[in-house]
């Protein structure tokens, strides 16, 4: 089966979970786009539901597939949050922000009252790090900035290599909210918790891609005998 079928599949056992008059976060990412589609498809059959994007170019696919948006300015309290993850370990620590939304969504995430994952079994790893960690940081002092952001990797006990991140080209991304990501590669993170408290107190640090403690659930989808099979980590309820 291909990635597009499994994120299908597990965005599709997320809907379930949504329920008539429910105020929902709507994560970004390719995961999440699925759950976007599906969830407007059942809006056009009736269901009356009320989103808040975290990001740009989710706004526009909500508003696409004729979904009623609010902004969390006007329901800053949610019912669910659906989301998908890069990197989703078995005490449901996440690593997020390959698509440079990490900051809304931790936003809207810890807005929420429930925050469930969604992705392809492969996103389930048993010690994050692999993925490299997204650190959205201020365009000012960028390289006091990334000086910090290493110290505190190194008292961690982690190494690797910290990037700018790019576009296609050689500009800096630039996140929705005008700031730029550092890219982590670090292999392997033994200590996410200290590594987090470390990396917010770096000055210039607007956010980090760890999420801990924060997500109530995940759903992860495989093949097997060439069908797709959905497994969970958490509760659902």
């Amino acid at each position: 089966m291909s990635g597009p079928d499994l994120r299908r599949a597990a965005a599709a056992r997320a809907l379930d979970l949504v329920e008539p008059g429910m105020r929902l976060g709507l994560g970004t990412g390719s995961t999440a786009a699925a759950f976007v589609a599906l969830l407007g498809a059942r809006v056009r059959d009736g269901l009356d539901v009320v989103g808040v994007p975290t990001s740009e170019a989710t706004h526009a696919a909500a508003t696409r597939e004729g979904i009623r948006l609010a902004t969390l300015e006007e329901l800053p309290e949610l019912d669910l949050t659906i989301d998908g993850a890069d990197e989703v370990d078995a005490d449901l620590r996440l690593i997020k922000g390959g698509g440079a939304a990490l900051l809304r969504e931790k936003i809207v995430a810890c807005a929420s009252r429930r925050m469930v994952v969604i992705a392809d079994a492969a996103k389930r790893v048993a010690t994050l790090g692999a993925f490299p960690l997204p650190i959205e940081v201020n365009a000012f002092g960028l390289a006091a900035t990334r000086i910090g952001v290493e110290a505190a990797i190194a008292r961690a006990g982690c190494a690797g290599d910290v990037a700018l991140r790019v576009t296609s080209g050689v500009a800096p991304l630039t996140t929705d909210g005008g700031h730029l990501i550092l890219d982590a590669r670090l292999g392997r993170i033994a200590d996410a918790e200290r590594l987090s408290a470390l990396l917010w107190a770096v000055p210039g640090v607007v956010e980090h891609g760890l999420f801990l403690g924060i997500a109530t659930a995940a759903i992860l989808a495989e093949e097997r005998d060439g069908r797709a099979e959905v497994s969970v980590i958490g509760s659902l309820a």
